[in-house]
């Protein structure tokens, strides 16, 4: 394939990143904060970081269905923010555990249907 079909499609598929600070301090704010990983994790979003979940799309109208289903789940109390990213932003990430580099997490292989 051209290599400019590759480079078109790496703009096009997106990751979601949901980032949170929920409540825990009584037991319903425990309850909801474990409901909302819950919720993410069962609509495909994996865990980056403790309050930090990821998710890759096929396209930005499907971040759109995925963005609302957060919407939807976001418990009474605290803060959720969603940041979308193309595929090429998120290539360039870097990621440090201690002082060794690890590369992102690699884009899921099969194709999404939906």
């Amino acid at each position: 394939m051209p290599a400019e079909f590759h480079a078109l499609n790496r703009y096009k598929y997106m990751w979601i990143y949901v980032m949170f600070d929920l409540p825990t301090n009584t037991r319903k704010q425990r309850k909801d904060a474990a409901d909302f990983r819950k919720t993410l994790v069962k609509d495909g979003f994996s865990m980056l970081q403790y309050s930090v979940y990821i998710r890759h799309c096929a396209s930005y109208a499907n971040t759109e269905v995925h963005i609302k289903r957060v919407k939807q789940a976001v418990p009474g109390e605290g803060i959720v923010s969603v940041l979308r990213i193309t595929d090429r932003q998120f290539e360039d990430i870097c990621t440090f555990v201690g002082r060794k580099s690890q590369p992102p997490p690699a884009a899921p292989a099969q194709l999404e249907l939906f």
